[in-house]
């Protein structure tokens, strides 16, 4: 079972990162805030994942239990639904947005670093609980944030996908509102299955039906049709990204 939850760690890892470096292909050759922010959000979940594996496989240390925490419950979500709100609200209001963003995440990575430990991090535990290890304070910010940031994404998704319709993107919209909502429900799983094995399982599926979407959504079809073409276009006219 124990290599069964390194495995399914790696496995997630490894698709957050090549997601993450999708995403940032395309920033490089566009320059289009939302998927910086997109990948940045990517690049963290699998820096959580990374931590998971290690945990996992080599035992907890409060170092690694912080850096799995700020990563996976803190940051990650919040920075992926800012990417969601310059992709529907636009360069302007986005940037107005990732000032704040900016702003919790490092308050909540100054918390995550200093925060004591009410308990030593269990070595040998699959999955240590934040509320056994940390005080209220950073389990508020994780849940504020994770809730929040999730029903940013995912209503964005639905909404988009309302909008159009109709063609590819509404199928993009919907498996990016799927994942989401995959991600979020690691506690339905952990009451068919133990804790780690459902939560695993959640960061999986999770990113990789993320993955299907971002795919779906960036990948032309084979025979364009003029509604192909139609559904293709962005949920929002963006606006050109600002000249430095």
């Amino acid at each position: 079972m124990l290599s069964l939850h390194r495995a399914l760690a790696a496995t997630a890892a490894l698709v957050g990162l090549a997601f993450a470096l999708c995403t940032f292909e395309r920033w490089l050759a566009r320059r289009r805030r939302h998927e910086l922010a997109w990948s940045a959000a990517l690049l963290m979940f699998s820096l959580a994942a990374a931590a998971l594996g290690a945990g996992v496989g080599t035992g907890w240390s409060g170092p690694l239990f912080r850096v799995y925490f700020f990563f996976g419950a803190m940051a990650n979500v919040p920075v992926l639904a800012l990417g969601t709100v310059y992709l529907l609200a636009g360069p302007r209001r986005g940037d107005r947005w990732a000032a704040a963003v900016a702003m919790a995440v490092a308050f909540a990575g100054g918390v995550a670093a200093v925060a004591p430990l009410r308990h030593a991090v269990p070595r040998h535990q699959l999955i240590p609980q934040g509320s056994d290890v940390f005080g209220p304070l950073p389990r508020v910010l994780a849940a504020v944030g994770s809730a929040g940031g999730a029903a940013v994404v995912f209503g964005g998704a639905a909404w988009s996908a309302w909008r159009l319709r109709r063609g590819r993107m509404v199928t993009a919209n919907i498996l990016i509102a799927g994942g989401t909502a995959v991600l979020s429900a690691s506690g339905v799983l952990n009451s068919v299955a133990d804790a780690m094995t459902g939560f695993a399982i959640t960061l999986v599926v999770g990113i990789s039906v993320l993955f299907a979407g971002f795919l779906v959504a960036t990948t032309p079809p084979a025979t364009p049709s003029a509604t192909d073409g139609e559904a293709a276009s962005p949920p929002i006219r963006e606006a050109p990204p600002a000249r430095s």
